[in-house]
């Protein structure tokens, strides 16, 4: 079986892989054996390059990091992309990557040179997860984590043969968010090219793709994609978030405390208990369903749902960070665990395996806040 390659010219072929799959393992070194590159372009970040490299786990003290410090998306959204190549039925042993890492060694001990040609991996997950609406999020995680009993195993001889499957997949996650798909996507396959454009010389170029990138990538290099270091560096900025969002979030809390100290100096105390009732039912409901639908332990949900009221008032915290420390406290994640959630085989894992639940209750108990908050607010603005 013949992994999809497109020569762009004499001196520039891409070659189409599957993440997961023996086969690509295989043709990697095929073609750099016989293709006889003098350059081996890789869809890795140093980042990811180190991770293959290094083998790194992920411990308790890392998990307890990723809550702390607000990444449980990011490494939600991660886990949940690395399953859905799982879900393809192309799994035979190989870990998510094992075709970049043989490119990477194989150039290396052909002494060639290699390059990283793909944008920082947390640079892109932030830019989609800052580009997707509230309504995205959810959706997004939804049909990630939904399974689909119907769904039938792909072969994966159709997944490397046939771009056109892999592009109607890549389509499907654009259905779902736009926003992540453009930066997933577009804006990925825009980087991947102009990188690749800097290292051609003289020398001949294989570059090593996932397969699902390759009609993208090849448009840009057949249309004449140049270097452009200030196109790269727009594409490298992580946007601190939607303004919307943000202004949203910060006027929230003024405004209800606005709203009370009135009522107070006026000496409304029925408008104090009746808004504050809103408040606290609506953070404390949206955060607690979230928090159930995540699987949380009920210490969690009832930790969730306690902290949401009061954390919606200050934007620097965040009822997911107290529900997650909590469901690692009450169901500590063992060392089989955390080694296990980096090589997910089923996305039901999110629930079965307690670091990824950990991570799960994280981030939907954030979005349950956040969805019970803008519920109270509205409900308070009805009644004034």
């Amino acid at each position: 079986m013949n992994a999809p390659i497109i020569d762009i010219d004499e001196n520039l072929r891409l070659l189409g892989t599957a993440h997961v799959a023996t086969a690509s393992v295989e043709a990697v070194r095929e073609n750099i054996a016989t293709w006889g590159p003098d350059i081996v372009a890789v869809e890795l970040c140093k980042s990811r390059h180190s991770a293959l490299t290094q083998d790194r786990r992920l411990d308790k003290e890392g998990l307890l990091k990723v809550i702390k410090e607000g990444k449980a998306p990011m490494v939600l959204l991660q886990s949940l992309l690395a399953a859905e190549q799982r879900k393809l039925g192309i799994d035979e042993g190989q870990q998510p990557g094992a075709e970049l890492l043989a490119a990477v060694t194989a150039a290396e001990d052909a002494g060639l040179e290699v390059s990283l040609v793909d944008r920082d991996i947390q640079t892109t997950l932030r830019r989609a997860w800052n580009k997707m609406g509230f309504r995205e999020k959810f959706g997004l995680m939804w049909a990630l984590l939904a399974e689909d009993e119907d769904e039938e195993e792909l072969e994966l001889e159709k997944v490397l043969e046939d771009k056109d499957l892999l592009t109607s997949l890549m389509e499907e996650l654009r259905e779902v968010s736009p926003g992540a798909g453009e930066v997933l996507i577009d804006e990925r396959d825009e980087f991947i090219a102009r990188k690749i454009s800097e290292v051609r010389g003289d020398g001949k170029v294989l570059a090593v793709l996932g397969a699902g990138h390759l009609d993208g990538v090849s448009k840009y290099l057949s249309d004449g994609i140049t270097k452009d270091d200030e196109r790269i560096s727009e594409l490298s900025i992580v946007p601190k978030g939607g303004r919307v969002l943000k202004t949203i979030s910060l006027a929230i809390p003024v405004v209800l405390l606005g709203l009370l100290g009135w009522f107070a100096y006026n000496g409304d105390l029925a408008s104090i208990k009746e808004n504050g009732i809103y408040w606290f039912a609506g953070n404390f409901i949206g955060a607690a369903l979230f928090c159930m639908l995540a699987g949380g332990h009920p210490i969690a949900i009832l930790v969730a749902a306690l902290a949401s009221p009061i954390t919606s008032l200050n934007p620097a915290l965040a009822a997911g960070w107290f529900a997650g420390y909590a469901q690692m406290k009450v169901k500590e994640p063992t060392g089989e665990d955390l080694t296990e959630f980096l090589k997910l085989d089923s996305a039901k894992l999110f629930w079965t395996n307690r670091a990824g639940r950990i991570l799960l209750v994280t981030a939907l108990t954030n979005l349950g806040s956040m969805a019970g908050a803008w519920i109270s607010m509205a409900l308070i603005a009805a009644g004034l």
